[in-house]
């Protein structure tokens, strides 16, 4: 039985993951390849908005601000 894949919007502030798949449909899949969420880089997710969503992450040196249902879109090791 294979367990289920962990995304970036399962983490809890403070937690990071290395991203292993980048999924969503074709404009969404390449604007986030395009912000540096790329298979291989190490994420931080640094804190949720007050209901959970939006949700700030740290990579590459920078902090971006994803909705969590694309959070959800990008699988991580």
């Amino acid at each position: 039985m294979s367990e289920a894949k962990k995304t970036m919007g399962d983490l809890a502030p403070g937690e990071s993951g290395i991203v292993d798949a980048v999924g969503g449909e074709d404009a969404l899949h390449r604007h986030l390849l395009d912000m540096g969420i790329t298979p291989g880089v190490k994420v931080l997710l640094q804190k949720t908005a007050p209901m959970g969503d939006p949700v700030e992450i740290h990579l590459r040196g920078y902090a971006l601000t994803l909705r969590l249902e694309d959070a959800r879109k990008i699988t991580l090791k």
